[in-house]
C-alpha cells in the first residue's frame, strides 16, 4: 500500500500545484545533483531575494547522496537528474519517508569532445563499445589516429545512472571500462573534456558551451525541440524529490521553480523548461 501511496502522490505532483501561505519562515535544505545546479541556484537566489526571511541551503553531490539524505531526512528536498529507484523508495518507506518527485526541468545528455577533435556524431553502439573498452582508438569512428580518453562520472551520480541505463545497460550487464577516468561533478567532466583533444566524457545540455563540441546521436542532435518530441535519444527529465506532499515555504518553493517565472530561470541557464 505504501508503493501505491507513492505513485499516487507521484501522479498528483506531476499535475497540480496548490500554493501555501505560512506563518513563519524556514529553514530549507537541498542536497542532490550536480546536474541541477546551475537552475537551482538561480532559483535559490531569487526565490529568496523575493522572501528575505527565508534561508535555503544548497549543495551539489550527486543525486543517489542527495536520495539518500532525503531518506535520513536531513534535508527537505533531494535534486536528482534520474527518477528515484525502487529500493530507494523501500529504505525511505522504511524511515518513514515517502519520496515525491516532481519533474521540474527537461535536460538533453550530450556526448562530447575536444573542439579539435573531427568526430561529429556517434551511434549508441559506439558510445557502448567506447565506454566498454571495446573501441579504444578515435580512427575506428571516423577520427584520427589517437587513443581513446573516456572520461565517465562516480556511481552516486544520476548522470552516471542514466548513461549506464540508456547507453549501457540496465542493471550494469556492461560495465564502463576500469581505464576510464572519473569526474566527481558535471562541472569537472566538462572541464576534463575542454582540457583533453582526446578524451570523450557526456553532459547535461546546461554545461556544454564553446569550450567542448557535442556530438550528435544516432545522428540526432540534442536540443529542446528533440528532447521534448522524444527523438532525441539521451533525453531525460530533472526532479526534486520532497519527503511526501511538501508543505509550508518547501512547498512555495516547488510551486515557484514550477511557475512561469521559475521555469524562465531553466530555460535561462541552459535547460529546458517543463511547462
Amino acid at each position: 500500500m505504501r508503493i501505491k501511496r507513492i505513485i499516487i502522490l507521484a501522479l498528483l505532483a506531476a499535475s497540480v500545484c496548490f500554493m501555501s501561505v505560512t506563518a513563519f519562515a524556514e529553514d530549507i535544505t537541498i542536497n542532490g545533483s550536480t546536474t541541477v545546479l546551475p537552475f537551482a541556484q538561480a532559483a535559490v537566489e531569487k526565490f529568496m531575494s523575493m522572501n528575505p526571511g527565508i534561508n535555503i541551503s544548497l549543495s551539489g553531490g550527486g543525486s543517489g547522496n542527495g536520495i539518500k539524505a532525503l531518506a535520513d531526512k536531513t534535508v527537505n528536498i533531494a535534486n536528482a537528474s534520474r527518477f528515484i529507484k525502487l529500493d530507494e523508495v523501500k529504505i525511505a518507506l522504511a524511515n518513514d519517508v515517502y519520496p515525491v518527485p516532481f519533474a521540474v526541468a527537461l535536460d538533453c545528455l550530450l556526448p562530447m569532445v575536444h573542439p579539435s577533435n573531427p568526430v561529429n556524431g556517434l551511434t549508441t553502439q559506439q558510445l557502448k563499445d567506447i565506454y566498454s573498452g571495446k573501441i579504444t582508438n578515435w580512427k575506428d569512428v571516423g577520427g584520427e589516429d589517437m587513443a581513446i580518453v573516456v572520461v565517465g562520472r562516480d556511481t552516486s551520480s544520476g548522470t552516471y545512472g542514466t548513461w549506464q541505463e540508456m547507453i549501457m545497460d540496465v542493471g550494469e550487464a556492461t560495465r564502463v571500462t576500469a581505464r576510464a577516468q572519473t569526474a566527481a561533478s558535471s562541472g569537472a567532466m566538462l572541464s576534463t573534456v575542454a582540457n583533453n583533444k582526446n578524451a570523450i566524457g557526456y553532459d547535461g545540455i546546461g554545461y556544454i558551451d564553446n569550450s567542448v563540441k557535442p556530438l550528435t546521436v544516432n545522428q540526432i542532435a540534442g536540443t529542446a525541440a528533440s528532447a521534448k518530441d522524444g527523438s532525441y535519444p539521451l533525453s531525460r527529465y530533472l526532479y526534486m524529490i520532497t519527503d511526501d506532499w511538501p508543505k509550508g515555504d518547501t512547498l512555495n518553493f516547488i510551486n515557484f521553480i514550477l511557475s512561469d517565472e521559475g521555469q524562465a530561470i531553466v530555460e535561462k541557464t541552459g535547460f529546458i523548461k517543463v511547462r
